[in-house]
């Protein structure tokens, strides 16, 4: 019989241990800060990258002007290195993704990365006097603008084509 009772002290202890171990933890969740929130995303100046790359391209690169309210630039990039790659992203006033790239890559290599695996709708629109053509079915849907020589111009997101529209619109070169 001795022997059983070291086995229930030892259940015993190990009850309890769990039991101070669940109220460390509460008190550890109540008290330690937690924000369910994504946080708020920086927005970015892009005005010396556009400079730098509208005079190292062999494009004339775009940027919007006179975006309406809301529109958060978040992210730029020029690589001059890598076929005059121009990249500025935004997000819109509903909070999803835009972005307009150009490149001089070879174009139906560029475009299945700026649409991350999207293909041609076969639907056209005329934004802003210029043909763009739609492209769907990738993460991202896209604008592509056509007839342009030795680049490619490309309006991508997660956004609707509403909002893609108002990005491609606000486009301007120089």
């Amino acid at each position: 019989m001795a022997g059983s009772n070291g086995k229930q002290k030892t259940v015993r202890d190990m009850i309890l241990s769990l039991g101070l171990i669940g109220i460390a933890a509460a008190v550890i969740y109540v008290f330690v800060p937690h924000d369910d929130h994504a946080p708020e995303v920086k927005r970015v100046d892009y005005r010396v990258e556009l400079l730098t790359a509208r005079r190292a391209a062999s494009y004339p690169v775009a940027a919007p002007e006179g975006l309406p309210g809301g529109w958060k630039a978040t992210s730029v990039r020029f690589q001059g290195d890598e076929n005059d790659a121009w990249h500025l992203g935004f997000q819109d006033p509903h909070g999803e993704y835009v972005a307009v790239e150009q490149s001089t890559q070879k174009r139906s290599v560029f475009l299945q990365e700026a649409s991350q695996g999207g293909h041609a709708s076969g639907t056209k629109q005329r934004i802003g006097g210029r043909t763009w053509t739609r492209y769907t079915g990738g993460r991202y849907d896209a604008l592509v603008l056509e007839g342009t020589k030795g680049s490619t111009t490309v309006v991508t997101g997660t956004a609707s084509f509403a909002q893609l529209t108002t990005m491609a619109q606000a486009l301007k070169t120089a």
